[in-house]
């Protein structure tokens, strides 16, 4: 039996940057790489917390997701204070989203952030167009994973 693709498929613009949002956080923080792709377009441009500016969907998981979502922990987006606006096939919204981060020797920090986001509707189904993850200021740039995990 194929499993099922997620899909977001309201007529909504801010339902739908919101159940983008919810989705992409239960995704990072699983590290489900497989159903992160089904939300995005497959020619999405982005960048990210280490990412310079990347075409394309694989490139983005390559330099960006899998480069960090294996070294922090407790990822989560806050969706209860997304802004959001968009109109029948364009939707954008920003939010917050915390996690935990590493240093070098294994200690935890705590690593907020915010991001951006441009969905478009394609044949009735919302995908992300591009995506823009920054750190707060402040925050270490980079994370090694918990201690105890072959770095």
């Amino acid at each position: 039996m194929q499993k099922e693709r997620p899909t977001i498929v309201t007529d909504d613009a801010s339902d739908a940057v919101k159940q983008w949002f919810s989705m992409l956080s239960r995704y990072c923080a699983s590290e489900n790489y497989n159903s992160t792709r089904a939300i995005f377009a497959r020619d999405v441009a982005s960048f990210g917390t280490k990412a310079d500016i990347v075409v394309g969907l694989d490139l983005l998981q390559t330099n960006q997701w899998e480069s960090v979502w294996p070294n922090i922990q407790d990822f989560q987006i806050d969706v209860d204070n997304i802004v959001s606006g968009g109109s029948e096939n364009t939707a954008w919204g920003i939010a917050t989203w915390t996690s935990t981060g590493f240093d070098e020797d294994g200690s935890s920090f705590h690593r907020p952030g915010r991001a951006t986001v441009v969905l478009e509707r394609r044949d009735g189904v919302w995908v992300s167009l591009h995506t823009h993850f920054s750190l707060n200021p402040g925050t270490p740039p980079r994370t090694y994973g918990p201690a105890g995990r072959d770095r």
